[in-house]
């Protein structure tokens, strides 16, 4: 009788054990601030920063307009910059920049200055001039020392590259002031950049003109061609008016007026790749060739010093390049669109 009723007792006893002991290997309950979900994300703190400004269409071109933006680019990859960059390295403006800033597929571009003024005028006012970044990098290069002056280029076949640009119009402005007529007095050969270059490196063009970078890999290549003449010199010993700036951006006016802050981003961004580049060079020269703004890293660092980096802006841009506009306009009106512009051509924000 006993062990009927001592039985149940410790049936109930082993119960409440086994209860006790269940409930003991749970583990502690979770706070609903502490949840597994919550715990496994990361703090606000550590989530990776993201670019606080716009996305920017950029274009810059193979040679000096575009050797001052090597920092910026090499920021932008590293995800470094305000704005984030859709980058495009040009080799044709005609073809790669300009039917691009038409039709709105890009932004920002580095032109040749002659180009802005005439994109401005076939816009009707749509492309803006932003900066200006280059200035004078022409020369002329001669295997030999029979060249001193513009007038020892009477009578000789001179090759160049930039035909329909700048150096074609500062080659022809230079000639006729010094009294010599282009294609009769000096015939003027008109090549490709790498036509050239391996023309002059090889020795079967003794008299070329060039602008750095392609001049210092011409020299690079074959030591006999040496400088005869610098066109900045010969551009400041003939006029008082202008600053031969060969160089600049652009920014389609649309997207200036409707991104002021991402405008003002790239320009101080822009502003300060340009000091690096001409502040260090060495440092600067791979990221040169990184992006295959000139050929190789030797060539970038040999050209960088003379590649008359600038950036100028606002009304220090207007009164550098109005009088240089005002000379290729008298030379020849289509060189800048048919008219000097006007002041709504300038951003000045």
């Amino acid at each position: 009788m006993k062990r009927f009723v001592l039985a149940p007792v410790l049936c109930l006893a082993l119960l409440l054990a086994l209860l006790a002991g269940c409930t003991g290997t749970q583990e502690p309950s979770e706070s609903p601030s502490s949840t597994p979900e919550e715990t496994a994300q990361p703090s606000p703190s550590a989530q990776p920063s993201q670019p606080a400004g716009e996305t920017v269409r950029l274009a810059v071109l193979k040679g000096p307009t575009g050797v001052g933006a090597a920092k910026l680019l090499s920021d932008n990859e590293a995800g470094q910059t305000v704005n984030h960059y859709e980058v495009t390295i040009a080799a044709d403006p005609a073809t790669e920049i300009s039917p691009k800033l038409i039709n709105g597929e890009l932004d920002i571009a580095a032109v040749s200055t002659n180009l802005a003024s005439t994109l401005y005028h076939k816009t009707e006012g749509g492309v803006q001039l932003l900066a200006l970044n280059t200035l004078g990098v022409l020369y002329i290069l001669e295997d030999g020392d029979s060249i001193s002056s513009v007038a020892d280029l009477a009578g000789r076949t001179v090759c160049a590259t930039g035909q329909a640009s700048n150096p074609e119009y500062v080659l022809n402005y230079l000639l006729r002031e010094n009294g010599l007529e282009p294609g009769e007095d000096v015939t003027v050969e008109w090549k490709t950049s790498d036509e050239l270059t391996a023309l002059a490196a090889s020795g079967q063009a003794d008299v070329c003109m060039l602008p750095v970078p392609a001049a210092t890999a011409v020299q690079l290549q074959n030591p006999d061609m040496r400088t005869a003449l610098d066109l900045t010199e010969v551009w400041n010993e003939t006029t008082s008016d202008g600053v031969l700036t060969m160089g600049c951006i652009v920014v389609r006016t649309q997207f200036a007026q409707e991104h002021p802050e991402a405008v003002a981003a790239f320009l101080e961004e822009y502003d300060a790749s340009i000091d690096f580049v001409s502040s260090d060079p060495e440092q600067a020269a791979p990221l040169v060739a990184q992006f295959g703004i000139t050929a190789s890293e030797q060539i970038a660092l040999a050209a960088i010093p003379d590649c008359s980096l600038v950036c100028i802006t606002g009304d220090d841009m207007r009164d550098s390049i109005q009088g240089y506009y005002e000379v290729l306009y008298a030379a020849d009106p289509t060189s800048i669109g048919g008219s000097i512009p006007d002041d709504a051509f300038y951003y000045l924000p």
